[in-house]
């Protein structure tokens, strides 16, 4: 399945950011998604997950209230709402697909994807 990101920009402190990933190639409802950060200089990092049928979602403690995902199964989407963006926030976002097996609970391992989109840069000015 190809994967690609897109949605991100320039934002103030602050501000709020839809990033969106599509998907192609594949069925992507048999598919838990995933949106990862990275930080310059840093390691990719988990931001959140979604289920195959958008029922269950988990995200890092520092986004918990202020990042929310969501998936569209008949448009082959899933996005990534950012609200109270804050500096910290800035990095390259990636969203990723997991065959893998919700219930596992290793969604937040990044080596369980097996798909990778190009990633979006959000910059975010204090």
């Amino acid at each position: 399945v190809q994967l690609q990101a897109s949605g991100g920009g320039l934002v103030q402190a602050g501000g709020s950011l839809r990033l969106s990933c599509s998907a192609s190639g594949g069925t992507f409802s048999s598919y838990i998604m995933g949106w990862f950060r990275q930080a310059p200089g840093k390691e990719r990092a988990f931001v959140a997950s979604i289920d195959r049928r958008g029922l269950r979602t988990d995200d890092a403690d520092s986004m918990k209230g202020r990042f929310t995902i969501s998936r569209d199964n008949a448009k082959n989407l899933v996005y990534l709402q950012m609200n109270n963006l804050k500096p910290e926030d800035t990095a390259v976002y990636y969203c990723a697909a997991s065959s893998m097996y919700y219930g596992s609970r290793n969604y937040y391992l990044k080596g369980m994807y097996e798909y990778w989109g190009q990633g979006t840069l959000v910059t975010v000015s204090s």
